[in-house]
């Protein structure tokens, strides 16, 4: 068995970028800029938003957070998003979700230019990747690729699982790998809640990718010998075990799951590492005009 590192991954390809930056220095080009909006005081959305701001010190980016409080009206962020759209200096950007409950989420990502839509959202953005154009491709399914290419898992041929169907995981990852080349040319079967007999399909799939929100839903018996399994649950579970009270939980039961594979991510330590590292190249992507030109 062997673990797929997230943390291994990412910062390798933190340094792939920052040595791509300090050479667009080195030439007099711009260096990219990249914006979050944040709204509110959601815990999760401060902490990943911080996260991206170190990230972007790392890689020699320019980074700006732009903070509303919920109040915030729907109008306001439309027109600061207008601002964004037609800000030379800003690469790419996104909007930090969840939204207050009167804003749209929609109508605030269909706002947003695809040709600084970093996070892969925009309706524009879904199409191309869907039928395999080049495209700004949201962070966990490129993540999950990202994986698969740098530990050269074959993909061609096999049968891969996708457990969720949710227009962030499940129906991205499961469009990629089902395209064309590599990583790809995968069978796809996706389950959902109102999937019939899971644990028997679950059997029989060379790559399990598993996005419920359900932890430890995935046990032994439900995985192939040899699987690849790649966990994106991340469930925060009340523990007494842990000085926080909390602890980090998976949707696979990673002690009794992980004997029988070949490959299998760690919660924490997994395809969770890799979304702000998505999110750099996306955004350097778009600095360099690689998608729209």
């Amino acid at each position: 068995m062997i673990l797929l590192d997230g943390k291994i991954i990412s910062e390798q390809v933190k340094v792939e970028i920052a040595q791509e930056v300090e050479n667009i220095k080195k030439q007099g080009g711009k260096v990219p800029h990249l914006v979050a909006i944040l709204v509110g005081h959601d815990g999760g959305s401060e902490t990943y938003v911080a996260n991206k701001e170190k990230s972007c010190t790392q890689v020699g980016f320019k980074s700006t957070v732009l903070r509303f409080e919920d109040t915030v009206t729907e109008a306001k962020l439309l027109y600061e998003i207008n601002l964004l759209n037609n800000n030379p200096d800003v690469d790419g950007f996104i909007v930090q979700m969840p939204l207050p409950k009167h804003i749209s989420e929609q109508k605030i990502t269909e706002a947003i230019d695809p040709k600084k839509d970093v996070d892969g959202f925009h309706p524009l953005n879904v199409g191309r990747m869907t039928i395999g154009m080049p495209a700004y491709i949201s962070a966990t399914p490129d993540g999950i690729i990202e994986l698969l290419r740098r530990y050269k898992i074959e993909t061609s041929g096999k049968h891969c699982v996708v457990l969720g169907r949710s227009n962030i995981v499940g129906r991205p990852i499961s469009n990629l790998l089902s395209l064309k080349g590599y990583p790809g040319d995968c069978t796809v079967t996706v389950c959902h809640s109102r999937t019939k007999n899971i644990p028997e399909i679950t059997r029989t799939a060379d790559i399990l990718i598993v996005a419920l929100g359900q932890a430890e839903y995935v046990t032994a018996d439900m995985v192939k010998e040899g699987a690849v399994v790649i966990d994106v649950g991340i469930n925060r579970i009340k523990s007494d075990a842990t000085k926080s009270g909390w602890k980090l939980l998976g949707d696979v039961k990673f002690d009794e799951v992980a004997p029988k594979c070949s490959y299998i991510t760690p919660v924490p330590g997994g395809v969770g590492l890799l979304t702000i590292v998505s999110l750099l190249k996306n955004t350097l992507k778009a600095a360099k005009k690689e998608i729209y030109g």
